[in-house]
């Protein structure tokens, strides 16, 4: 079957009463967990762009306080949930914030990356991400923001 375009959905769910409409959000998170988050953000965390921002930040240093060693596994895993996170809010501030927050955890911690050209990149990525994401604010947040760059664009210890 073909997805229809977000456009025909519209015309489609605009149709619907308020009953059949709670019908097909419940199936629709049933269907896939990350629906499930998107539904959950959207019900839940939208109305609290800092407070969720901070709960992203907190499940960030829960996932790189574990002991031991950091791998690179555990780096993509965190990257791949935060830009999954980020995606259901589209904030730019909330973007920044969690991405700068990443960073500095990594410096932090002190985490080597002794020659891993895949974490290498992938912190690499993160700075093009933020220095992209600087752009699209206020530019009175410019100016904060590319203080905050600048002080995690210092080498990670290798």
């Amino acid at each position: 079957m073909k997805a229809a375009r977000i456009s025909e959905l519209k015309k489609e769910l605009a149709k619907l009463d308020h009953d059949d409409l709670f019908d097909v959000c419940v199936r629709l998170a049933k269907f896939k967990v990350e629906s499930k988050e998107l539904l959950t953000y959207l019900l839940m965390k939208a109305d609290d762009e800092i407070g969720y921002a901070d709960e992203l930040c907190d499940e960030i240093d829960a996932n790189l306080n574990t002991p031991g060693r950091i791998h690179k596994k555990t780096l993509r895993k965190i990257v791949r949930w935060m830009d999954k996170s980020l995606r259901f809010s589209g904030d730019k501030e909330t973007e920044l914030q969690v991405r700068i927050h990443f960073c500095r955890r990594i410096q932090d911690k002190r985490i080597r990356f002794g020659g891993c050209r895949v974490s290498e990149n992938m912190y690499a990525t993160q700075l093009r991400k933020i220095d992209k994401a600087i752009e699209k604010v206020h530019p009175d947040l410019q100016f904060d923001y590319n203080q905050q760059l600048s002080e995690i664009t210092t080498p990670v210890y290798h």
